[in-house]
């Protein structure tokens, strides 16, 4: 234990250190995106590793959040930074309505639904115009030119995703979750609340992914529908990162989403501009490539089977 909490400490000097020490946008710029999709891939994880949810519909909750801090600053002049506030707590309301709805179905069906889900939403947010401004989408000013405070509060967002997400495992509502996984029928037979439950991980999940979208709109100061609600670039990435960095693990998510987004940026720069131009338009295929590799050979993605690939590495020698 004491091991795992010098490593973790260590870690986070590093994240702490690394734009002091490293001055280059375009670095800080991709860590600042990991650590975004480290909430979001975390947020995905503990309702669809730890609770059995499979959710294909978590660009409505990242979206919500992003618009609830444009349309703060676009139609209402407050602050997009409000939006960390009450976006999350914007999409907790949505993800409370949806889980309502959709949990009633199980299995694929659920699945289909999140999916249905997304794309209203990304409907609604492309026609009503009048407070979305439709396909024209928003845009605001950034607050600083400097890329650090964006990492910093991207930083303390991730970690404390992460804290929250170890601490609700380590709970009562955790064992309840990994219950309704394994078998729902068994833990309701026990007295176990399924649907509460399920829509109590919904809740702690959206509303993590809203605060993501929030801090999305300050960050990137321009949204659309196209993108924050997209079922490729969010929800499908979402879950790329949780199966690549290990499902149903607390740091599953946070070394898929690095892995993720230095395998997209690699291939988008044509290999850093080593490559023939058509090599960035393959990302996409190399994700997939990537997804069946790990289902393949290591099941438990990279965090879930570390001490296979450890041993892997150690016979190598």
């Amino acid at each position: 234990m004491k091991r795992n909490q010098v490593i973790v400490a260590l870690v986070g000097i590093i994240f702490v250190l690394f734009p002091l020490v490293v001055k280059s946008d375009y670095y800080q710029h991709l860590v600042i995106l990991a650590l975004m999709w480290v909430v979001i891939g975390g947020s995905w994880n503990l309702l669809a590793g730890y609770t059995g949810q499979v959710s294909f519909g978590h660009a409505v909750f990242f979206g919500t959040g992003a618009y609830t801090a444009g349309i703060l600053a676009n139609k209402l002049a407050i602050s997009a930074w409000w939006g960390m506030a009450f976006g999350g707590f914007i999409a907790a309301l949505v993800g409370l309505f949806i889980g309502w709805v959709c949990f009633r179905l199980r299995g694929p069906y659920f699945a289909l639904a999140t999916i249905a889900a997304g794309e209203i939403f990304r409907l609604i947010a492309t026609n009503w115009e009048s407070l979305t401004e439709g396909m024209l989408g928003i845009m605001i000013l950034q607050t600083f030119r400097s890329k650090l405070p964006y990492y910093y509060v991207a930083l303390a967002l991730a970690a404390s995703s992460i804290w929250v997400f170890d601490l609700v495992m380590k709970s009562k509502w955790g064992f309840y979750f990994v219950s309704i996984r394994e078998d729902q029928d068994a833990a309701e037979s026990l007295g176990i609340n399924a649907t509460l439950y399920k829509n109590i991980s919904l809740l702690i999940s959206s509303f993590f992914t809203g605060m993501a979208g929030a801090f999305y709109m300050n960050y990137m100061a321009f949204i659309d529908p196209e993108v924050v609600f997209s079922l490729h670039y969010i929800s499908i990435m979402a879950i790329l990162v949780g199966i690549i960095g290990g499902v149903a693990t607390i740091w599953g998510p946070a070394v898929g989403a690095f892995i993720m987004i230095g395998v997209q940026e690699t291939f988008r720069s044509a290999l850093f501009g080593l490559a023939p131009s058509w090599v960035s338009q393959s990302h996409v295929l190399v994700f997939g490539l990537l997804v069946i590799f790990v289902i393949l050979f290591m099941a438990n993605g990279v965090v879930g089977d570390w001490p296979k690939i450890k041993r892997l590495f150690l016979r190598s020698r």
